[in-house]
């Protein structure tokens, strides 16, 4: 039991003392970062599934550039 208050007692003071956390600005910098590059990859994914027509039901009414090109 007292490995566990030791292990608990050295986390606590390693966070509170040890860590460097981002200051105020940066983590919003950071955020915004992330948020557009996550919009970015789905607008990426979203392009490839609408022009490669990957919607996996074969009666729909888009198949993508490679289905139309297909029924020629």
């Amino acid at each position: 039991m007292s490995k566990i208050k030791e292990y608990i007692g050295e986390t606590v003071t390693e966070m509170v003392h040890r860590v460097t956390w981002p200051t105020w600005k940066e983590l919003q910098s950071n955020t915004i970062i992330v948020v557009f590059a996550s919009v970015l990859i789905s607008l990426i994914i979203f392009l490839m599934d609408f022009v490669f027509g990957i919607t996996g039901e074969s009666g729909s009414f888009w198949n993508g550039v490679l289905g139309f090109i297909y029924k020629l």
